[in-house]
């Protein structure tokens, strides 16, 4: 049953283009047909997830652009029609909001003005990931985006390295797909040989793969074409 109205409902989007039916639950579009406005990191991005679901109007549903740019001082702006009885979707460009999102923002804000927050399941490359790799998922922290300058992005990955050695908790990390290959290569130039490496890409594609072996082992490999595709790298231990 839908949401009743007055409600910010956090919508997954799909990873890629992968099939909906395949990747988002039945759930999604009985929400999404009912929404009065959706807010989106882009128009384009919006336009294209509601024509998964309602293609004969999804021109006509209002969408408002929330992005790491938007100032807080603006956030409440978005939440103004909800506040007066409308019911509101956050999505993502890809996978969920709210992590390693902007929406976070927003739903903290949402809740101290007494907004009804709803999330529905769907697909995370970094669960995803996590799972597929056989590292540890009773412990791990997820870092984001690294720093780009490399000074920076070394003393990063080994200070990774030295907390996954200390307590066992995985450490999860993404790039942008055309900074993966160059990510690749200081991993595996920085990080201690019996350290574990997994990677994985594309997924929920039928271009899906991953690999997780140790450092060593992964130097003696041919390393996978990463550049332009969305990866998630994961280090820890057995």
């Amino acid at each position: 049953m839908a949401l009743k109205r007055g409600a910010l409902v956090i919508l997954p989007n799909l990873i890629g283009e992968a099939a909906v039916k395949e990747n988002l639950p039945d759930a999604v579009e009985k929400e999404v047909a009912s929404l009065d406005g959706l807010i989106a990191e882009s128009e384009t991005a919006g336009r294209r997830f509601l024509g998964h679901f309602i293609k004969d109007r999804a021109a006509q549903v209002p969408i408002a652009v929330f992005t790491k740019k938007t100032k807080d001082e603006d956030i409440d702006f978005y939440l103004e029609p909800i506040q007066k009885g409308e019911k509101w979707g956050l999505v993502s460009d890809a996978g969920l909001p709210c992590i390693a999102d902007p929406g976070s923002k927003l739903v903290m804000r949402a809740r101290k003005v007494g907004v009804k927050v709803k999330a529905l399941p769907g697909p995370s490359s970094i669960m995803l990931s996590l799972q597929l790799s056989g590292l540890s998922g009773q412990h791990f922290t997820f870092h984001g985006y690294l720093p780009k300058e490399h000074p920076p992005l070394i003393k990063k990955i080994r200070e990774m390295e030295k907390t996954m050695k200390a307590t066992g908790a995985t450490q999860i990390m993404i790039e942008a797909p055309y900074r993966n290959g160059s990510l690749l290569n200081l991993l595996l130039e920085n990080l201690a040989d019996d350290t574990l490496l997994s990677v994985m890409w594309d997924l929920t594609l039928p271009s899906e793969g991953g690999m997780t072996e140790s450092v060593a082992t992964w130097k003696k490999l041919a390393k996978p074409q990463l550049d332009k595709r969305p990866s998630v790298f994961l280090i820890g231990k057995e």
